[in-house]
Parts: structure tokens; sequence; C-alpha cells
């Protein structure tokens, strides 16, 4: 197929593999070009709420994607000073009716698992493992992306380039060398357990989040049920770039084990033998994403705290509009502007769901008298006006 018709992604995450299959959808030949020699696993459990949900259904994923999440019940909001429960969100059958797509958990894995098996089936698309991005030349017809496998230096003629290569992104630091990733001072860490090593109502169906004096629990069932994924959340100065460096039982362990936690939030955590953690970096970019026709995409443009469990859906959402944008462009002299369009739509909506994560972690670890007070409040707003105030988020359609 001729390069003309060629667009390059540089990372092979969610983004980039949804972005992948968006823009094949719409009739472009894609290189998808990742460092990694093979995918790997990355993080455990994740949440994929209705505005992602039904683009991947879209895209012809549901009877992949169906078979290995999880629709859960509800959403419990949890006392760890009380072990008490003060809300429980219906998710559910109902509700994803109701949002036109399923709220989902499952394994990160799984998901990377069935974007590949469908990239693959793809032949459109050419995923290079092993591959790297280098360097990018921009030319009256589009880019020259440089690319490095091994010993061998390789070009790649493109009409454009997206840079959907995480958090440390090389295509950003090549566009806009000033904007750093900046430490939030918490720290995520994550592991998963049997649920049967805990009673069923500390692994029943539902999205358990914990709230408590400076920390908070995600807990949630994944892998078909058999397997509970936890990710706790506590402040720190460790810092180092990554996703996944090894954790101290006894590290988390003490930092839960005050009497601020209840008994159950310290089983689950005592349920979980090996643990994994990585440091939470922000990128706040609030100007164009994009330079003539090279852009960014998902953690690249606008890594955000987990928060709001909307860091895979905005790079999902991310996809499917720069994939409606590009599809616009008449030729290649009007992608640069296709993609200026595709950063001005996501901008104001990205830049909303990071304050809204930012502000859910500040309320999350309130302590003392201002934690009463939320709690109250949270029981006076009541299940369903909670879950209607995030409907701006979930009822967003491409």
């Amino acid at each position: 197929m001729a390069a003309t018709r060629t667009i390059v992604i540089a990372g092979a995450g969610i983004g980039g593999l949804t972005a992948a299959l968006a823009l094949a959808a719409k009739g472009f030949r894609v290189v998808v070009l990742e460092k990694a020699e093979r995918l790997e696993e990355a993080g455990a459990g994740l949440q994929l709420s209705p505005n992602a949900s039904r683009i991947l259904i879209g895209l012809g994923l549901e009877g992949r994607l169906a078979a290995r999440a999880i629709a859960p019940d509800a959403i419990s909001i949890m006392s760890a000073r009380s072990g008490s429960e003060i809300a429980r969100m219906p998710l559910g059958e109902a509700a994803g009716l109701c949002a036109g797509a399923p709220w989902w958990v499952l394994h990160r894995a799984d998901l990377q698992a069935a974007l590949l098996a469908e990239v693959d089936d793809n032949p459109a698309i050419e995923l290079r493992l092993g591959c790297q991005f280098e360097d990018v030349v921009t030319g009256a017809g589009g880019v020259t992306v440089i690319q490095r496998g091994g010993a061998n230096r390789e070009q790649e003629p493109a009409v454009a380039l997206i840079g959907a290569d995480g958090v440390w992104s090389a295509v950003r630091h090549r566009l806009f060398p000033h904007i750093q990733p900046q430490f939030s001072g918490l720290i995520a860490w994550r592991g998963t357990f049997e649920a049967s090593q805990l009673p069923r109502e500390l692994t029943s169906t539902r999205v358990q989040l914990w709230m408590g004096a400076d920390g908070h629990l995600v807990v949630y069932p994944i892998s078909g049920g058999r397997q509970i994924n936890m990710v706790a959340i506590v402040p720190g100065t460790w810092n180092r770039p990554g996703w996944s460096a090894d954790g101290d039982p006894l590290e988390i362990g003490s930092a839960f084990a005050s009497r601020q936690w209840q008994a159950p939030a310290r089983m689950m955590i005592g349920a979980v033998a090996s643990w994994r953690k990585w440091a939470l970096f922000t990128v706040s970019h609030s100007g164009n994403w994009s330079s003539g026709p090279v852009t960014l995409l998902g953690d690249a443009a606008h890594a955000m705290l987990p928060f709001a469990a909307q860091g895979a859906a905005m790079a999902i959402e991310d996809a499917a509009v720069l994939a409606n944008c590009l599809a616009g462009s008449g030729d290649n002299a009007a992608i640069p502007a296709a993609l200026k369009r595709y950063a001005a739509l996501r901008r104001a909506r990205v830049a909303r769901v990071q304050r809204t994560a930012r502000l859910n972690g500040k309320i999350y670890h309130l302590s003392g008298a201002a934690a009463f007070a939320r709690d109250v409040a949270i029981r006076t707003l009541g299940s369903e006006r909670m879950l209607a105030r995030q409907s701006w988020i979930y009822d967003w359609r491409a």
C-alpha cells in the first residue's frame, strides 16, 4: 500500500493499539512501533467505564472482551475508620443498559491481549516489536520516522506520526522538550490475591473504594472472579520512573496498620503476597498537543492521577476522536489541520477529567472532622445522585 496512506504510531499500549484499529477502520495503513521485544502485562486490574467500552465494542472487540471482563454490580464507598459502607452506587446490567454500554473490570493483560489479537487479524496494521522510535523529520508530504531495531536504523515515510508512548514519551520529548512529567507525591501499590482466601463479603462482584486518612484502597474482582485486584495509594517520596518495581509487603502493611483502618481492609492488604509499586506522575499540557503532522495521544499528552479510573478511557477516547478527524482530511496537506482539530476537541474534556481526579484524591484522603463531613455529605446526596454526578464522563460519545 502506498506510503501516502501510512500512519506511524509510537507505542503499543492500550491507546496505541486502539488508535491503530480505529485508523485502520478509516482506511489507513498503520505501522505500530514498540520498543519492547514482546508485550507484557504492565499494571494489574483496569476499569472500563461505558465511555470507553462502547468505543471498543464499536471496533469489534465485544466478543473478545465480554469473555474476559466482569460487569460489577455496584461501586461501594467504604469508610476505613468505621469499616462500614457509606454508599453503594448501582452498576450491573441495568446501569449498562441505561448508559448504552457496559461497565467492565478486567485484567489489563486481558485487554491488551484482546487488542493485540484484533490487530494481528487486521491486514492493514503492522506491529513491529523491538523497534524503537528515534526521531522524526517533517517534510512537504508528511513525515519520515526514524526507527531503530537492534543495530538496524530504518526510515518509514508516512502522512503522520502519533506519539502514544506513555508518560515518558520520546515523541513528546522530541516535540515539546520543555514539558516534563511531574511527580505527584503519591505512590500506587498493586497486587492480587485469590478470591478464595477471604470471606465472600470481601470479594463480591463490586468495586470497593476504601477512603482513609492519607490513603485509599480500590478493590475489585478480575480473571473471571477468581482473583481480586487491589490498588493502595499512599503518599511517599520514592519517585523512580516506571510501572512496576518490587514492593515490600511489610512497608505497605505498616502504612495501613493503624486503628484508622478496620480489620477488613487490613485483611485484604495482608492477603497480597507480592506487591508491585509505581510512582504517580502527571503531564499537564494545556497547549497544543500537535506540531504539524505529529501529535500525542493518551499518557504522552495528558498523564493523570488514576482517581477517576479514566486514564485508559481517555486514551481510548483520544483514539476514536483522532481517527474521526483524520478520516475527514481529504489529502496530505490537510493532515496538520486535522491533528490540530483533534487536540482542540480533546483538550477541555481531558483537563476536566484531570481536575476531577486530583480533587477525588484530596477528598478520599481527608481525615478527622473533614472526613466525617464528607461521609455525611455522601450519605445525604445518595447513591443515584452520586452516580449521576459522573454522567458527563460516562455518557460521552465520539
